[in-house]
């Protein structure tokens, strides 16, 4: 397994696409090396966004978060979420009609906040179930699915409406070895207990990849997807999202991804990075 310097393979690309949680932070707080990082880019003006899956918060308050951790530099409209995309589908293709949520109050605040009807999926009356017109599986942080998981399994037979995924995350870290069920993992146990196909948003989908490129091209940088570099710490959703995008992809082995499993997951995976290095650390 060769393992690459990041400060040698940065250069190369007009645009750098970062993961957060990982790749930036993790549980212990801010991983070594990112300011640095973040500054070198502004210094030899390559543009950088960060996309991340989660859907908790908004892109101000994922910067304020950045600031917070001792982060300068990472301004809103650096951060493009999962979040972001699924508000957008709602407001244009959920016009009317009750939506059931599953997931943080703070998650909902941010993603549904344009609905008066909108109501955790716990207070969902099934003899009235025919009012819903839509079911959000949004973030986790904090959130107990247990009390929840039974009742959503049960509103999902009786309903049939798109169901949205906000965070397509299965699991995160935390602590060293240690990981805690996300989001995308719910989900993904309730489509296979349901056997019906839910609407994703967030990495591997392309979604924010196409967002952040349009967005960049938009302010006159012109840039092809080859000339963007993904990095992240997760094969399944940042270096497939990478690679099903046409990017290029680095693997850091500072999350979900170590250096002990990194290449039995390669392996075992069929998901293959460009480049593999440690962190994001200009050594």
């Amino acid at each position: 397994m060769d393992i690459r310097n990041i400060r040698d393979i940065l250069p190369a690309y007009k645009a750098i696409f970062f993961d957060s949680y990982g790749v930036l932070k993790n549980h212990r707080g801010l991983i070594p090396g990112v300011q640095n990082t973040i500054d070198y880019l502004k210094d030899i003006s390559v543009p950088f966004r960060v996309l991340t899956n989660d859907a908790s918060r908004s892109q101000k308050s994922q910067s304020e978060r950045f600031k917070e951790l001792g982060i300068q530099g990472i301004e809103p409209y650096h951060v493009v979420t999962s979040g972001m995309m699924a508000r957008q589908y709602l407001k244009y293709k959920v016009k009317e009609g009750l939506i059931a949520y599953i997931g943080t109050e703070q998650a909902a605040e941010f993603i549904l906040d344009d609905y008066k009807r909108a109501i955790p999926i716990v207070e969902v009356d099934f003899e009235n179930a025919e009012d819903i017109s839509a079911i959000v599986f949004l973030d986790d942080e904090g959130y107990d699915w247990r009390t929840t998981i039974n009742h959503t399994i049960n509103t999902l037979r009786r309903v049939n409406v798109p169901v949205i995924v906000a965070n397509t995350d299965q699991i995160y870290p935390v602590a060293k070895n240690d990981v805690s069920l996300a989001t995308g993992g719910i989900a993904q146990l309730a489509e296979s207990v349901v056997r019906r196909r839910f609407m994703k948003f967030g990495k591997p989908d392309s979604q924010m990849f196409s967002y952040a490129l349009d967005d960049l091209n938009g302010q006159g940088y012109n840039l092809e997807r080859n000339d963007i570099l993904m990095i992240g710490d997760t094969l399944h959703t940042d270096i497939l999202g990478g690679n099903k995008f046409g990017a290029r992809t680095a693997l850091v082995l500072t999350g979900n991804t170590t250096e002990k499993n990194a290449q039995l997951l390669i392996d075992s995976t069929g998901v293959v990075p460009d480049y593999i290095c440690t962190s994001i650390l200009l050594e």
